[in-house]
Order: structure tokens, then sequence, then C-alpha cells
């Protein structure tokens, strides 16, 4: 828990206050919605899975929106399961299938900022993703897939070779360095 977290779990809170934010939960906010993400790591706590995202052309962490799926913030939370959309797209985009959550309690929440870009042959404008990060573990030994709509890489990475592989800095310097 750092300055970034209790900044944007102060705006996370307000926005969930605020009816003129609908839809915080799905996609059809093109302003500001929820998603999750997983930190995965392996049994031994060594290593972390991270996939090369195309949109980003990083290696980073897998995660993805909820699109209606219920769990926010603990209380509000509760009501959207976070967790298992976080787990969802772990699975996809890496392939592995052994995922066990270390906890069911958030590991890290974060607001990012995503620019606008092409998906699917639309254009989505830039926004905003109040993401909630969650702590897995996953079998090392099973076998990586890409998801070519979404990343051409997938790969374990010990700790610090985690950083130096991140070429986005503000994600490098204020998230995966926490995680």
């Amino acid at each position: 828990y750092n300055e970034q977290e209790a900044n944007d779990k102060a705006v996370m809170l307000c926005l969930l206050e605020d009816e003129s934010q609908p839809d915080l939960f799905t996609r059809e906010n093109t302003v500001v919605h929820f998603t999750a993400s997983a930190w995965m790591v392996n049994r031994e706590h060594t290593k972390v899975l991270m996939i090369y995202h195309n949109l980003y052309d990083s290696w980073a962490w897998t995660g993805g929106h909820a699109d209606g799926e219920r769990d926010l913030l603990a209380v509000a939370i509760k009501e959207h399961d976070l967790l298992a959309v976080a787990m969802k797209e772990a699975k996809e985009e890496t392939g592995v299938q052994t995922i066990t959550p270390v906890s069911e309690d958030i590991f890290s929440i974060e607001i990012l900022t995503v620019d606008g870009h092409v998906k699917r042959g639309k254009y989505v404008p830039s926004h905003l993703h109040l993401n909630v990060t969650y702590l897995l573990e996953a079998d090392e030994a099973e076998m990586l897939r890409v998801k070519p709509d979404e990343n051409s890489g997938v790969a374990w990475f010990a700790l610090e070779e985690a950083l130096e592989k991140c070429t986005a800095p503000w994600m490098l310097t204020w998230i995966y360095s926490k995680l």
C-alpha cells in the first residue's frame, strides 16, 4: 500500500458513489470502467508469468474487462467477482489452467490510462481502467500458449528480469516495482 494506491482508492470509491458514471463494470462506459489483473507467480514465488501485450508493445501482467461479471474494493467488490475475472483472463491469455489465488484479498489497486486504439476493427477512445489486481499462483510446468488477438508471447521471468522486460516506464515505476 502506497501513496498511489491511497489516491487511486479514493477516486475509485468516489466513482462508485457517482451516479453520473453508470456501468462501471462494463465497457459500455467508454470513459472509465473496472478491470482485473493477475500478478501470477510460480509455486516458489521466484518467477512471474507475463505476456507480451500487443496493444502496449511491452511485457505485462494478464488482465481484462469485467464485462458485467459480478466483484469492488472489499464491500462493493463482493457483488462483482473481479477475482474470477482475473483468473479467467490469466487462463485465456497464457494457456495455463492450474491457477489458484494466493489469497482472495486484493493485492493491488491502480487507475490505468488506456490510449485510443483499434480493437477488432473498431476504434476505442482513450479511457481509464479502475484496476484491481490479485496475486495468483500457477503451475510453471504447464504448457504456455499465446492468445494472438491480445499477445504475441507468454513467458516466465525471474522477478528482477520481469522488471527489466517491461518497456512501459509508468507501469514499471508505479506498479510492477511495487508488486
